[in-house]
């Protein structure tokens, strides 16, 4: 049972003892004894209650056709992947690196962060085994919602991942086989099998109605999410037709809808056109694109799924091509999905992840500066043009010395003034068109200062 302890309650135990002293009538001494026992239990347990200032009520964003809308205007993301924020805050030596992440970000701008709300199994895990959590972890991603929303930041919140990393399908499938419950040992089997959706659809139902312990608010009534993603890159290797992935996509955005009416709702697709598609399969990357069991526009038309996601790797996809191959490819790819947006699903489309690799042979710092800029200059131009160009998210965005987290995508944004410049000028674009600049103070500060 939650205890609410009401702001009111401290001061009425004082008014109690100063009725007392001036001769009041009354049982002092059994009152005195439970106001004594809520003082305790207060001090004791005060992260029961809502450490931050409550602030002014946020409304949740939502979608009008091919537009995000928040209170009335439409509403464009300039936002960053910070996947590692929940792990670090249940580290109590490392927790500080989410609040300054978070600080960071809201100055630059930057109005989503996209991070894991999933861990299952192996260190720090959320998810300890299918239908018991570590609360101690549970609080930290309470935490980073509570952070979040301090910084005028909101979240796009990733519930499990395609690949093995943080435990994702992998985890799910060797829990079923270890209770003998499972129809196959194969990763793909997460997708199809009875039991593993019965473990998912629970973790589910207890991410949704999780009872923030920062800030009161079940996660379903929080506008700090932004949305939920179902998947990380889902992949389903052994039915390329798509049809596995479609019915697993459509039986789970129904379960979170049945749920969470608040929130928009996501698949977590990299953008790959499938078999079923053959007018676009030319835009993929490669011929392998088509086979990996998803399918862009058939996933994104499940008519609870809000809106469209896509990722940007073109060194990982097209790595033989020369740098100005790939800035060429990164335009054709973005270009058809919002043109597949506008058209063929009236939803909008989230570039949630795109980076360049720091291993490419022939790397140099800017040419993440010119991979930056396409995206910008393509996002904005939709944004201009009322398209369905929704926003875009930088893979990813680290603190100081977090050598460990890192990866060869990642980057210190302050380290690199030209690439920080791309980033603050994309903010002040975004909300310049937005009409909302005077809403938000970092935003203000950052873009009166570009003017």
């Amino acid at each position: 049972m939650r205890l609410v302890l009401k702001s009111t309650t401290r001061g009425s135990i004082l008014n109690w003892g100063k009725r007392r002293r001036m001769g009041g009538t009354g049982p002092f001494i059994p009152i005195l004894g439970v106001a004594s026992c809520v003082v305790f239990i207060y001090l004791s347990f005060g992260d029961l209650w809502p450490a931050y200032p409550v602030g002014p009520a946020w409304s949740f964003v939502q979608r009008n056709g091919t537009r995000f809308m928040l209170d009335g205007k439409p509403f464009y993301i300039n936002g960053w992947n910070s996947y590692w924020l929940m792990d670090h805050s249940a580290d109590n030596q490392r927790k500080h690196k989410t609040t300054a992440m978070l600080e960071a970000g809201s100055k630059m701008g930057l109005t989503v962060c996209r991070t894991w709300a999933f861990n299952d199994g192996g260190h720090n895990a959320l998810q300890v085994s299918p239908g018991r959590f570590e609360e101690k972890v549970f609080r930290a991603l309470d935490h980073v919602i509570a952070e979040a929303k301090a910084h005028k930041v909101r979240l796009l919140l990733s519930l499990v991942n395609n690949l093995k990393p943080y435990g994702g399908k992998d985890r799910y499938v060797k829990w079923a086989w270890e209770e003998g419950v499972g129809l196959s040992a194969s990763n793909d089997s997460f997708f199809y099998d009875p039991s593993i959706k019965k473990y998912f659809k629970h973790y589910l139902q207890t991410m949704l109605t999780r009872r923030n312990t920062v800030t009161g608010l079940e996660y379903r009534n929080d506008p700090t999410i932004f949305a939920w993603e179902l998947m990380n890159e889902p992949r389903c290797m052994t039915d390329p037709s798509g049809d596995t992935v479609q019915n697993w996509i459509e039986e789970m955005s129904a379960y979170v809808k049945s749920i969470d009416k608040n929130h928009l709702l996501t698949v977590g697709l990299e953008g790959f056109y499938g078999p079923k598609n053959p007018k676009r399969l030319t835009v993929n990357p490669a011929d392998w694109a088509a086979d990996l069991g998803s399918d862009f526009v058939r996933n994104s038309k499940v008519s609870h799924i809000d809106f469209a996601s896509v990722h940007i790797y073109p060194d990982h996809w097209i790595a033989h091509r020369s740098f100005e191959d790939k800035l060429s490819f990164v335009s054709k790819w973005m270009l058809s999905h919002i043109e597949d947006g506008h058209y063929e699903l009236n939803k909008p489309v989230l570039f949630t992840e795109f980076g360049l690799s720091n291993l490419n042979k022939d790397f140099q710092p800017s040419q993440r500066d010119w991979l930056y800029k396409t995206v910008y200059d393509i996002i904005y131009k939709s944004a201009k043009r009322k398209r369905a160009g929704g926003g875009a998210m930088m893979w990813q965005l680290f603190v100081e010395d977090m050598d460990d987290s890192n990866d060869d995508f990642g980057i210190v944004p302050w380290e690199r003034a030209s690439t920080y410049k791309l980033i603050t000028e994309q903010s002040c674009k975004l909300a310049k068109l937005r009409g909302a600049i005077e809403e938000n103070q970092n935003l203000k500060e950052l873009c009166l200062r570009k003017q």
